[in-house]
């Protein structure tokens, strides 16, 4: 989610999610900008009811999903065929060396 407004900026928030995804973090597909966010807000520093309101409650609403379904779960996802692979093999070379 971002609030530094402008229409240039949604792109700030798709590059995290690309960033994100190479360091094998989980992201979610929802996003939202919110255009000139210093006037959304009231003065109680309560965002104001509108159609982005809506759109940020959408996802927050789709992170706490993803975080229910995700929790306890990362040794599983992060779990890597070719990893387990090359950490066999290289344990392989490692044990069956013939000399020290």
């Amino acid at each position: 989610m971002q609030v530094s407004g402008g229409s240039q900026n949604f792109n700030a928030v798709n590059q995290l999610r690309i960033l994100g995804r190479w360091m094998r973090m989980v992201t979610i597909p929802n996003q939202s900008s919110v255009a000139k966010a210093f006037a959304k807000f009231d003065e109680a520093d309560r965002m104001k009811p509108s159609s982005y309101y809506n759109r940020i409650v959408d996802v927050m609403a789709e992170l706490v999903k993803f975080t229910l379904l995700l929790r306890d779960r990362s040794a599983y996802l992060t779990d890597r065929y070719s990893e387990r692979v090359e950490s066999a093999e290289e344990v392989a070379k490692r044990v069956s060396q013939r000399s020290i």
